[in-house]
C-alpha cells in the first residue's frame, strides 16, 4: 500500500506496581509519545485516514512553552544531551551490551529509589503541615500548566505564536515510501528487541521510550511479537521544516499480528496469533537537515 501524499504513599507505591505488572505489545501502546518540535503540543491536522482529532502527547523531553530555537534543541538528532545520557542512550547501551535483563534490574532499582524519595517528600510536606496549617498536598494545586493550543496555531496565552511555527515542507513520493517502510522496519526491530536497529531508525528520545519497555518486559518474562506488518491506508497530516531539522506527520492505518508470548515456553499470554489487529496512528518523523533521506521516528500519537 503505497501512501497517498498515606494516601499519598499508597498512591506511589500502587504506580511503581502498575509499571512492573503492565506488559507492552507493540510500537505505540505506551501511550502519545516523543516530541514533534515547536508542535509537539499542537494537535495535527485531521486526515481522511485519522479524521479524529490526536491525543495531545504526554511523555516528551520538548517542554510546553519552549522557544522555537529551544525546542528545535531539544529535539535534534542528539535530542537533549544531558536527558539521553542518563536516559535513552545508557538504556540502549545496557541493552546491547547486556541483554534486556540487566536494563530491566537497573530500572527495577530506580523504582525503588523513586519510591524511598517519594516517602520522603511525603514526610517533609506532612512536618511542613504541622507547623503552617496547610494541607499536605496543597503545593501540588499551584504548579502551572501550560494551554493547549488549538489546532490552527492559536492559544489562550501562554505558547508564544512562534513556538509553533516552522516553513512548509514538501514532502515526495520517495518520502512517504520511507515512511511506510519504516513502518514495518520499526515493529520488527521491536519485536526481535535490537536496540541497535531502534537507535538507527528512531530518535535517542523514542529509542529510550521503547528500551524501557522492552526491559519491563524481560523482567516480567515475556516477549512482545510483532509480524505481517501491512500499512492499508496512509495521508499526510503535515509537514514543515524548523531550523536544522525536517518534520513530517502522518497518518496510518495499519493490520498486524501482535502478541505477548512467555520467553521461556513461547506461550501466547496476549493477543491472537491467528487474527490481524487494525491500528490507527499518528507518526512524526524527523529528519536531521544535512542527512539524505535520514528520516527517524520522532513521535507517536493515538486517535
Amino acid at each position: 500500500m503505497r501512501f497517498r501524499v498515606g494516601t499519598g504513599v499508597a498512591l506511589v507505591a500502587a504506580l511503581a506496581l502498575i509499571t512492573a505488572d503492565v506488559a507492552a505489545a507493540r510500537v505505540g501502546t505506551g501511550g502519545s509519545i516523543g516530541s514533534r518540535g515547536t508542535r509537539t503540543f499542537t494537535p495535527p491536522p485531521t486526515t481522511n485516514t485519522a479524521p479524529k482529532t490526536a491525543e495531545p502527547i504526554d511523555q516528551s523531553m520538548t517542554k510546553p512553552g519552549a522557544s522555537a530555537s529551544g525546542a528545535g534543541a531539544q529535539a535534534s538528532r542528539f535530542g537533549g544531551l544531558r536527558g539521553l545520557l542518563f536516559g535513552g542512550l545508557i538504556a540502549a547501551a545496557l541493552a546491547s551490551i547486556f541483554g534486556v535483563g540487566v536494563l530491566a534490574s537497573v530500572l527495577g532499582f530506580v523504582l525503588q529509589l523513586l519510591l524511598i524519595l517519594g516517602l520522603g517528600w511525603l514526610a517533609f510536606a506532612y512536618w511542613r503541615s504541622r507547623r503552617t496549617g496547610e494541607p499536605v498536598f496543597a503545593s501540588l494545586g499551584r504548579v502551572p500548566t501550560a494551554p493547549m493550543p488549538h489546532a490552527n496555531g492559536s492559544s489562550g496565552s501562554a505558547v508564544p505564536a512562534a513556538a509553533v511555527g516552522g516553513a512548509a515542507l514538501n514532502i515526495s513520493q520517495h518520502d512517504l515510501d520511507t515512511f511506510e517502510r519504516l513502518l514495518g522496519d520499526i515493529q520488527t526491530a521491536y519485536s526481535r528487541e535490537d536496540t541497535d536497529r531502534l537507535g538507527r531508525i528512531t530518535t535517542p528520545e523514542m529509542l529510550s521510550h521503547f528500551s524501557r519497555e522492552l526491559a519491563n518486559n524481560a523482567r516480567r518474562g515475556v516477549r512482545n511479537q510483532v509480524s505481517d506488518v501491512t500499512l492499508l491506508q496512509g495521508d499526510l497530516s503535515e509537514a514543515w521544516r524548523e531550523p536544522g531539522s525536517d518534520y513530517a506527520t502522518v497518518a496510518m492505518r495499519y493490520a498486524l499480528r501482535d502478541t505477548v508470548v512467555d520467553r521461556t515456553s513461547g506461550r501466547v499470554l496476549e493477543g491472537d496469533p491467528e487474527r490481524d489487529d487494525e491500528v490507527v496512528e499518528l507518526w512524526t518523523f524527523r529528519r536531521d537537515q544535512r542527512a539524505q533521506d535520514g528520516w527517524q521516528l520522532s513521535a507517536i500519537q493515538q486517535t
